[in-house]
């Protein structure tokens, strides 16, 4: 029969830390005791030549990276720290290395999660949008459809209102000391490209932020944010996992936003147009790069639902695509007045903004929102 004496990793670890101090002080004589001509011990080949060393550094392995990380740089350490110091930084060290593995990917767990938000951008790094360029709508497969128009703007009007010159005169003033954006159908995204690929959890849809149209939101936040603007950008989803009942679920998160800031005019859902046509994709030439074009869309109280704002909302809309027109013609489609609401009953200056369609990218989509953000911070100035 064989006697095996077991060591535990920590003993040998307390040993080696040991032998690491005798050294040391060893180390200490040789200065004090050798003549003017004395030839200096290199600590770290001691170490590295000793066989007891070498055996600890295979038994344990946070020896041998403590020591290679000291490699060279030991006698340096020794001079600018006394020995009981020194010792104490060692053992420090290779605890730091015997870490449980699964301490370290919990961390890179954690880390991705937070990836999965879309980061904000340094306001430094936010390009603004240039003025005096060249602008060009490229042909689609949808024509361009409107009823009413004042000025540059055009308007399809769906209900059964009326459209006088008065109800769409821009002679409206906001409070700008806020602006709400949210998404109503949070999942909605676009066709993937080499830089925005992603995994579907429907057709054209997605609960990834980076890759829907939060992320769209988080361009606009950015710029407007750059502007001097305080954005409130909500993250909630309201169509998943059940797409029925998304507008429900958008008023309990709008109307729990506006009790908190209350100055708010400024309220903005930010969609994808949902035509099922997965070609279609309206885009503006601006200068050198490729927009998505947008749309407004204003709810009104035509389907029943009390809705007292629904006319400033349309005047809102007009105020900023007249700008838009000005600045970039073609980067918004003619507004559409509808029957529903939309939650835009909330405030004065409520409208869903579609950006794109399936068709479009979303590089198309981020370049919409630095021209978007141009046309708000000149209206509201």
């Amino acid at each position: 029969m064989v006697n095996v004496t077991v060591i535990k990793g920590k003993d040998l670890l307390k040993h080696g830390i040991k032998i690491g101090l005798f050294l040391v002080f060893l180390f200490f004589l040789q200065k004090m005791f050798t003549s003017s001509k004395k030839e200096e011990i290199e600590l770290p080949k001691i170490i590295e030549e000793n066989k007891l060393i070498a055996c600890l550094e295979d038994t344990i392995p946070a020896m041998k990276q403590v020591n290679e990380s000291y490699n060279g740089t030991l006698e340096k350490k020794v001079e600018n720290m006394n020995p009981l110091k020194l010792a104490v930084q060692m053992q420090l060290d290779a605890m730091n290395y015997l870490k449980p593995k699964e301490k370290k990917e919990e961390q890179v767990e954690n880390l991705q999660e937070q990836q999965e938000e879309p980061v904000q951008q340094d306001q430094l790094t936010v390009e603004h949008a240039q003025t005096g360029l060249t602008t060009q709508v490229l042909e689609n497969n949808v024509p361009t459809k409107f009823t009413n128009s004042y000025g540059s703007v055009q308007v399809k009007n769906e209900t059964e209102y009326p459209l006088t010159e008065e109800m769409l005169t821009p002679n409206i003033t906001v409070n700008n000391e806020n602006i709400l954006i949210f998404h109503t159908h949070t999942c909605e995204s676009y066709t993937p490209t080499e830089n925005f690929m992603y995994q579907q959890t429907g057709t054209y849809r997605t609960t990834d932020y980076n890759y829907n149209v939060v992320r769209v939101g988080t361009e606009l936040e950015n710029q407007l944010t750059s502007y001097g603007y305080h954005v409130v950008h909500d993250h909630t989803y309201h169509d998943y996992p059940a797409y029925s009942g998304s507008y429900g679920r958008s008023l309990t998160t709008v109307e729990n936003l506006l009790k908190e800031h209350t100055n708010t005019d400024v309220v903005i859902d930010l969609h994808r147009d949902a035509i099922g046509d997965y070609s279609y994709a309206p885009t503006v030439q601006i200068g050198e790069e490729q927009a998505a074009q947008m749309m407004f869309v204003i709810g009104t109280d035509g389907g029943g639902l009390e809705h007292p704002n629904w006319n400033q909302n349309l005047k809102f809309a007009v105020k900023m695509q007249e700008k838009a027109n000005e600045l970039y013609p073609g980067l918004f489609k003619p507004i559409i007045l509808r029957n529903s609401r939309y939650n835009q009953q909330l405030t004065k200056a409520a409208c869903i903004i579609e950006v794109g369609a399936t068709g479009n990218t979303m590089e198309q989509c981020l370049n919409s929102m630095k021209y978007l953000a141009k046309v708000m911070s000149e209206v509201m100035k």
